[in-house]
């Protein structure tokens, strides 16, 4: 009895080590949230625009980003002119994509009020989309991976404050960050970009 109450624990824990062992299957991701640890590239993504509407960021394929965490009431705001001013001089090479932010508790309640902020006060031309959060575990989904560098391969800062700044190459790859006080038009930004 000893003998085969002996056995069959033996048997019992090699199944056990087997079950264990074996690799557990892939596991679809539903949710987009999973989106920055499974993208390889910026336009995987899709971002809603200010106005509420889906825009899928493989439309910019082919030219640079330059991806900014925008305010309304920072000290950096005023930055939105070299923005604009950036985009229109280096337009062929670089698309600016402004993601208004209430991380730092500094953007307007909504996102109509944020539109016509920068149109009247900077001439705002350049996409704009919904404020999102940048940083912390609500972060977008995009903002997780730019920030990522194990899942981007280049880049690990999180925007410390508004108006950093990401830079994507030609083919969706995260290239270099820009903390804020890098402004749109500083040489070493536009040499980036004309490269």
């Amino acid at each position: 009895m000893k003998k085969s109450l002996l056995l069959t624990l033996a048997t019992a824990a090699t199944a056990v080590v087997f079950i264990a062992a074996k690799p557990a299957a892939p596991v679809a991701m539903t949710n987009p949230a999973e989106t920055a640890k499974t993208a390889p590239s910026v336009y995987d993504f899709t971002v809603k625009s200010i106005d509420g509407k889906d825009v899928k960021l493989s439309r910019y394929k082919g030219k640079k980003l330059l991806i900014v965490n925008t305010a309304s009431k920072c000290g950096f705001t005023p930055q939105y002119k070299e923005l604009e001013e950036l985009s229109k001089k280096y337009g062929n090479k670089v698309v600016v994509l402004g993601f208004p932010s209430n991380s730092f508790k500094q953007e307007l309640t909504s996102n109509a009020e944020v539109a016509s902020f920068c149109e009247k006060n900077y001439g705002v031309t350049f996409p704009l989309f919904e404020t999102i959060s940048v940083k912390g575990d609500d972060a977008a989904p995009l903002y997780k991976y730019l920030s990522d560098k194990a899942v981007n391969g280049a880049v690990g800062e999180v925007p410390t404050w508004n108006f950093c700044k990401y830079l994507v190459d030609e083919k969706g790859h995260v290239t270099k960050f820009y903390n804020s006080k890098v402004t749109p038009l500083s040489p070493e930004l536009v040499a980036d970009i004309t490269k």
